[in-house]
């Protein structure tokens, strides 16, 4: 089995709970991380200097790259974990999932305002312990 864990770039547990998802014999891919927490900064800074709006940015060459890596890794997931906080790039992917009848976790901070909308999840947890035994209990780990 095949997860996607989505994020933020600037979520430091991203990494920490793909290794604790891996003990369990899972193949969760979160090498989207590896492009540092200002890699969307640094993106919009060098297409502005280049000239360029929002439009046009999105019609880049950078950015159809980064979105077809993302997209051939969702594709080829089992199901995906929303692991909050996370920004709209993080639930559009989470919706992309869904939408293809996969299964879509959600893992909580503490959120200050709560959303009925989570409801769209497979399952919404409220501690790492919780995933982790869900996805023991799924057949997804080899563990």
């Amino acid at each position: 089995m095949k997860l996607y864990l989505i994020g933020s770039l600037r979520n430091p547990a991203v990494p920490t709970l793909a290794g604790r998802i891996r003990t369990l014999g899972i193949d969760v891919f979160d090498d989207w991380y590896a492009a540092g927490p200002e890699a969307d900064d640094y993106w919009k800074e060098y297409e502005q200097g280049r000239g360029h709006d929002y439009r046009q940015a999105l019609a880049g060459h950078a950015a159809e790259h980064v979105f077809e890596y993302d997209r051939l890794h969702l594709d080829r997931s089992d199901g995906a974990i929303l692991l909050l906080p996370a920004g709209k790039s993080g639930h559009l992917e989470f919706g992309y999932i869904i939408g293809q009848g996969k299964p879509g976790y959600i893992l909580l901070d503490d959120p200050e305002r709560w959303d009925v909308m989570c409801k769209f999840a497979t399952k919404v947890f409220f501690s790492e312990e919780e995933l982790l035994d869900e996805l023991r209990g799924q057949g997804f780990g080899g563990a």
